[in-house]
């Protein structure tokens, strides 16, 4: 290869190099022929439910938890820990765990969070709150119906206009839906 060849090569990849940014601008948009976040299969647990469920106390062996309320069908964790939910609308998706729960939804009033509308919300055992932009991917969740249940020491009371959670042992919680979302 000749001098200027090498120089010409040279200068061609400085070219290219310089259009190179470590960040875009903007906001990702998705078109109708763009990917879909992949799904994985999952086993589902049984929605079949029982016709009386029976207020029921943590085995010995989990730590000390209150008693679920009367009435509240128990819906177990799984092996990760978690109850994973999608309301009865189909509209709200949650995970739970003994020290939080975290919805997912399109919020018609959400904040933004680094110019981006939150799609999620955390509810924490001690009362707080924050709005997260993220997804809880291919979750196997249990659609529940407009009833009271009870899940690694929160009740959930689903009713057409949202879903309450309430932690059992420090009743401080939220109240979940589409339209807003109130914590206490």
């Amino acid at each position: 290869m000749r001098r200027s060849e090498v120089f010409a090569c040279a200068l061609a990849a400085g070219a290219l190099l310089a259009g190179c940014h470590v960040g875009t601008q903007g906001t990702p948009v998705t078109s109708s022929g763009s990917p879909t976040e992949p799904s994985f299969p999952t086993s589902r647990p049984s929605t079949s439910r029982p016709t009386a469920a029976a207020p029921t106390k943590s085995p010995p062996s989990s730590p000390v938890s209150p008693e679920s309320p009367p009435a509240a069908e128990v819906l177990r964790p799984q092996e990760s820990g978690y109850v994973f939910i999608e309301t009865k609308s189909g509209k709200t998706r949650c995970q739970i765990d003994e020290h939080s729960v975290a919805c997912e939804a399109l919020f018609t009033n959400a904040p933004l969070q680094d110019g981006v509308r939150a799609n999620g919300v955390n509810l924490s055992a001690d009362g707080s709150v924050s709005w997260i932009v993220g997804n809880l991917g291919d979750i196997p969740v249990v659609t529940i119906d407009y009833r009271t249940y009870s899940a690694v020491g929160w009740t959930i009371v689903a009713a057409a206009d949202g879903t309450r959670f309430t932690n059992q042992q420090t009743k401080h919680g939220g109240f979940v839906s589409i339209e807003k979302v109130e914590t206490f």
